[in-house]
């Protein structure tokens, strides 16, 4: 019995050492999933997604990885039919020209995404952190289903932090300056900073009584 307890402790050795042989040693079910989508506008009934970037960190926001940043194929008419803002502000990203020549559909920027994802943190486990969660989660909803599914159903809002330190402490907020260029990468990253500058001031500073 003991000659085959030895040779099942090898066995699961060896599945262990396997499964961490393919994935970094930074795998971890406390790691942070931040994505960002760019839209043709907020109409999740009528408009679609341009592109799409996402970021892992560690709990402490420190960043492990970078996903494939993707501007995902839509037709000139779709483009065209968006309004003076979203079209002043994607033709001067230049994200208006790299989805006319992108060859990616939703479905394959879908795929390169949980690819990714795969290799940093196991599904169902993480939040969807970023700004404005709520809305990249329901164009997810209607484009992205199997994608939405990796997450939890939590979220971890900058969004609420920016509110709140508005309201309860003015000058953490306005000490806090934030230049979006509405590219999901770099959209991604001042998330992510400006959650860095909100745990170092506010959230401390806001447990404080009103003087």
């Amino acid at each position: 019995m003991a000659h085959r307890g030895t040779i099942l402790a090898l066995i699961d050795f060896r599945i262990w050492f396997d499964w961490h042989e393919g994935h970094d040693m930074s795998y971890s079910d406390n790691n942070l999933i931040w994505i960002d989508l760019e839209m043709t506008g907020l109409d999740v009934d009528h408009d679609r997604i341009i592109e799409i970037a996402t970021i892992v960190t560690d709990p402490e926001l420190n960043i492990l990885a970078e996903g494939p940043v993707l501007a995902i194929h839509q037709p000139e008419s779709v483009l065209t039919a968006m309004d003076q803002w979203n079209r002043t502000q994607h033709g001067g990203s230049g994200l208006w020209q790299r989805v006319v020549d992108s060859d990616i559909d939703v479905a394959e920027a879908e795929r390169q995404t949980l690819t990714f994802l795969q290799d940093w943190v196991p599904a169902g486990v993480s939040p969807m952190c970023g700004n404005s969660i709520c809305q990249d989660r329901r164009f997810l909803h209607r484009g992205m289903p199997q994608l939405l599914r990796y997450f939890h159903y939590r979220h971890i809002d900058v969004s609420t932090l920016k509110e709140l330190a508005q309201r309860w402490t003015p000058r953490i907020a306005n000490g806090l300056t934030k230049q979006s260029s509405h590219l999901a990468l770099d959209d991604i990253r001042d998330s992510i900073a400006e959650l860095r500058y909100y745990r170092s001031h506010f959230l401390c500073a806001a447990a404080q009584p009103a003087s």
